[in-house]
């Protein structure tokens, strides 16, 4: 029987996905608010418009990547039964969540079994929802595998269009880290858990290499032979409420597991790889 992929919110990260399942002969459904938007190899669907039920009946892994409000997870809101029924057929379900639940640590390192302290709303939504998911798992033997990504860079998402255009800033907080993970390497962390499933696994899906943020800005501008950008004191900076929540948390993640159960070897093990490939690309 052929494998098909139901993604629920076929974003950024679960299209890297897609584009490694369809080589294999995968078949890929995917959602979005405009199916326009999706690439023309992806069957789409237009949700929360159109009805997920034969989508979820004829699938045989399920991808949810779906962001959390505060009136709960949009997923479980809306589909839990037509999940619940299609729990005996599903080999795989994967929901994508956040390195934000950890909270802030000051740096230090956490793992997959640190508690869960998220410092900010959108980390609180996280717990809760990775929670109901887990619930649900329990409730009606859902294959569920959760994966907290860190910072998410690769084609079209990093530090280069703004160094190009001299908007960006080197905001310097003492002490502050945040670990990365370029799409690709998402992808490929996905389909290998998907190669070796592990229901009930969770799993950190990040780089090496934690590190200051102004120095990744300053590794892109070197790259780009332009000058470094300016350094300005976080406790001034002027920063949207949202940009200015990301710092309200500092710590380096741990990825042996997904190294050790599932067998990744990154391909972009840190920033400097991940960075140096996108630039080349570009030519």
């Amino acid at each position: 029987m052929k494998k098909s992929l139901l993604s629920i919110g076929h974003g950024y990260s679960a299209q890297a996905l897609g584009r490694q399942l369809i080589p294999l002969g995968w078949h890929v459904v995917g959602t979005s608010r405009d199916a326009g938007d999706l690439p023309a190899s992806t069957v789409s669907i237009q949700w929360p418009h159109d009805d997920l039920t034969d989508a979820l009946a004829n699938a045989s892994h399920l991808l949810i990547s779906v962001a959390p409000n505060t009136e709960g997870d949009p997923v479980l809101n809306a589909l839990s039964e037509e999940i619940t029924a299609a729990a005996p057929h599903l080999d795989w379900v994967g929901y994508l969540s956040t390195t934000g639940v950890y909270g802030n640590h000051d740096g230090a390192w956490v793992d997959e079994d640190t508690p869960l302290t998220p410092a900010t709303n959108r980390g609180q939504l996280r717990v809760e929802a990775e929670t109901e998911w887990q619930a649900l798992a329990a409730k009606t033997g859902l294959p569920l595998h959760i994966f907290r990504l860190a910072g998410i860079y690769g084609p079209g998402r990093g530090p280069f269009a703004k160094v190009r255009k001299g908007t960006a800033r080197r905001i310097i907080k003492p002490n502050q880290l945040f670990s990365r993970i370029h799409v690709d390497d998402i992808a490929a962390t996905l389909l290998a858990s998907i190669n070796r499933p592990d229901p009930g696994r969770v799993y950190n899906v990040c780089d090496n290499n934690p590190a200051p943020p102004q120095d990744v800005i300053a590794y892109a501008a070197e790259l780009l032979g332009l000058p470094i950008p300016i350094a300005v004191d976080y406790d001034s900076a002027e920063m949207t409420p949202m940009a200015r929540s990301f710092y309200a948390e500092s710590k380096s993640v741990h990825n042996e597991r997904i190294k050790a159960e599932l067998g990744v070897t990154l391909r972009y093990p840190t920033y400097r790889d991940g960075l140096q490939a996108l630039l080349e690309n570009e030519n």
